[in-house]
């Protein structure tokens, strides 16, 4: 686990009796002082405090995944820390002084140190001193959240928030317990599971133009499943931008550009010719080259049959489906556009029109697409638009 985000230095320990410093016992995880008395000078007994530690007894590692718990009787404890080379481990102490409770989970192959007050209604404070390992643990046995859309990226309105993990998370529900999206304005939501590797959260609806959105993934020390623990925490703010919708119908070889509900312009078009069927459904810009080479064997097509193609630089291409569908410029097809598809499952357009389109779309726009029998599936880009929000819902692992 590289960085982790830590609470502030409070901290921890509990008390045993009548020590004013470490003892031989106090090295030992998981120790519980229990209560004594002795006498006052009037002859009255007093009840010292004792503490309990949630920490196993002996000197084996403590699972990464381990929240460390500190509780006091007969007294208050007035200080807890817990330190490590790595930093304090932040917690919060219960109002009454009865309890404290880490407010993260463990580093792995680390060294802790935790000392805790217990004070009594009488008498001189109580202090512990208890020294513990955490487990140690490879790269293999740690997956790695990356997240989508960037910090501070600004997206459009049908952009999903995307968490891929390099290692397969088989317990999806204890790590989506530990992933929120907030936003403002607050819109509702469900996550996804794709797969092992991949969470997408979407909103009922498009995204309203304008919000904020934070994607806490709090998973640093979860147990993913099958001996992998999550390797670090994620925060991540991005922006959404204007409600840019895309209409292509490949029936009337036309695209709808709508900012915001406003029709800005209609262009012919041309989408994908029989057997090469352009998909219908709802499609998200996933991402934009200016020029790109294009070439028929990356999606199946041999070189040297009929079919084949290999184009260098194919201007102003904005991927939509991992597949190979793109919007471009195709300036070899101006004769068919407005009256017949004749491409390869791209939609192309003039390229002073698709100059244009790219220069005000960004990713996460929506593009949505009619007129054909060949559907588009959630999992060929960003198609998280292409089921209802309640099946949609269906995949996430709390369902």
């Amino acid at each position: 686990m590289s960085s982790r985000r830590l609470v502030g230095a409070s901290a921890l320990v509990l008390a045993s009796l009548g020590l004013a410093a470490c003892d031989a016992g106090s090295a030992m995880p998981g120790s519980s002082d229990e209560p004594s008395s002795s006498s006052s000078p009037e002859g009255e007994e007093t009840v010292q405090p004792s503490m309990a530690i949630n920490l196993p007894r002996g000197s084996a590692p403590v699972p990464v995944d381990k929240i460390v718990e500190v509780s006091a009787s007969d007294g208050r404890l007035t200080t807890v820390e817990v330190t490590s080379a790595a930093g304090p481990l932040g917690g919060s102490l219960s109002s009454d002084g009865a309890t404290w409770t880490a407010g993260d989970r463990l580093e792995p192959g680390t060294d802790y140190t935790l000392r805790a007050v217990v004070k009594g209604t009488e008498g001189d404070p109580v202090r512990r001193t208890v020294k513990f390992t955490s487990q140690t643990l490879t790269l293999d046995e740690q997956t790695y959240p990356s997240v989508a859309p960037l910090a501070g990226e600004t997206v459009g309105v049908g952009m999903p928030v995307i968490v891929s993990f390099d290692l397969p998370v088989t317990d999806r529900a204890a790590f989506e317990r530990h992933m929120t999206v907030t936003s403002s304005p607050q819109q509702r939501g469900s996550w996804h599971w794709l797969s092992d590797n991949e969470a997408h959260w979407r909103p009922a609806k498009y995204w309203k133009p304008g919000t904020e959105v934070s994607v806490d993934v709090d998973i640093n020390g979860v147990a993913a499943g099958n001996g992998i623990y999550g390797q670090e925490d994620r925060v991540v703010d991005f922006e959404v931008g204007d409600a840019h919708i895309y209409k292509v119908n490949a029936r009337t070889y036309q695209m709808q550009v709508f900012s915001n509900g406003k029709l800005l312009r209609t262009m012919p078009i041309t989408t994908g010719k029989p057997g090469f069927t352009t998909r219908s459904g709802t499609k998200v810009i996933i991402e934009k080259f200016d020029s790109k080479r294009m070439n028929s064997e990356t999606v199946g097509i041999a070189a040297g049959s009929a079919e084949a193609y290999d184009i260098d630089n194919v201007q102003w291409a904005m991927r939509v489906t991992y597949s190979g569908e793109f919007i471009h410029a195709a300036p070899w097809s101006t004769g068919s556009q407005g009256y017949a598809n004749v491409s390869h499952g791209c939609t192309g357009m003039s390229t002073a029109d698709a100059g244009w389109l790219y220069d005000m779309t960004r990713r996460g726009d929506v593009v949505e697409y009619t007129g054909t029998d060949r559907p588009m599936t959630l999992d060929n880009g960003y198609g998280d638009w292409n089921a209802s929000f309640a099946d949609y819902a269906k995949g996430s692992a709390l369902r």
